[in-house]
């Protein structure tokens, strides 16, 4: 079954480009690329052109979701499931698509609106080296993996769950976490690669469409640098340094300048062949700042 492969790409909406700028270079290590366009600049992780497009429209949320097909005949493959599915979508022009710098482009929304594009062909500029934002020991993990995972609004989580099973992710519920209220909360983590994965919700009501950014990065001494920084600067912590039970990823929660929380991470496992569950974290992410939709005993 043709499948999207990763999560190739994010648009977020931001207030200040200015904050930002300094938030994802010279605190996460990504590289800036400003093209004189005004309304936006580019985050790169690797070789790819980009992998953030930050559009300076003041949303400070998600913007919209980009999945990866492997060509054209998958696109059409893909796009033929959709409408059979009574799911509508948009096949962009050449013009939107090369705004988003890929060859091809379907556009749509999942259950919940959040706005969602599948593209192939991401341009990449292998003549201009990936220069991160600040000194780093290692890199990003992306290539096969796609950029991270995203932590999003949901309403609807069975209708969700269908949608994107029905794109080619793979999943279910990981977690059984007990609620201060006695309530369970049972979040889905899905994956479309070793990424152990790549998109999760079932969180519950959320003011925004995200709720977190997930940025793994190769050496752990750039995830201890990251933390640093952020200690430095007193940007919000939401979850304190710890480590998952499902991806097994070191990991902190910390505010970023639109008010929603980026994950730094490292050492993440890849995705089991067979579902798992669980009912706390190994250690630490202990709730600090409240207020960001992680407000939770993890263990």
């Amino acid at each position: 079954m043709t499948k999207v492969t990763e999560l190739g790409y994010l648009g977020l909406s931001v207030s200040n480009l200015d904050a930002w700028r300094d938030y994802a270079a010279g605190i996460m290590g990504m590289q800036v690329v400003d093209e004189g366009e005004g309304d936006r600049i580019y985050l790169r992780m690797d070789r790819w052109h980009h992998r953030i497009v930050l559009h300076a429209d003041g949303g400070d949320d998600l913007a919209y979701l980009g999945w990866r097909v492997a060509g054209p005949v998958e696109l059409d493959e893909l796009a033929e499931r959709l409408e059979n599915a009574g799911i509508p979508f948009k096949v962009a022009s050449d013009v939107e698509a090369a705004e988003r710098r890929v060859l091809g482009l379907l556009q749509l929304e999942d259950p919940s609106g959040n706005p969602t594009e599948i593209f192939y062909g991401p341009q990449i500029d292998t003549a201009s080296p990936f220069h991160p934002g600040r000194p780093m020991f290692g890199k990003f993990v992306t290539g096969d993996q796609g950029l991270g995972h995203v932590i999003i609004r949901e309403d609807d989580v069975e209708a969700a769950t269908r949608f994107y099973r029905l794109i080619g992710l793979e999943g279910a519920v990981e977690y059984k976490i007990a609620l201060p209220d006695g309530a369970v909360g049972t979040p889905v983590f899905m994956h479309c690669n070793n990424r152990h994965h790549s998109i999760a919700f079932g969180l519950g009501p959320m003011e925004k469409r995200i709720n977190h950014l997930m940025v793994e990065y190769t050496d752990l001494d750039d995830l201890g640098y990251a933390h640093d920084l952020v200690r430095q600067r007193k940007f919000d912590v939401s979850l304190q340094l710890g480590k998952h039970s499902n991806d097994e990823a070191l990991t902190f929660y910390c505010a970023n300048p639109s008010g929603w929380l980026w994950e730094p991470g490292w050492g993440s496992r890849h995705a089991p062949s067979q579902q798992e569950h669980y009912v706390r974290d190994i250690f630490g992410h202990d709730n600090e700042v409240e207020g960001y939709g992680l407000d939770i005993p993890l263990k």
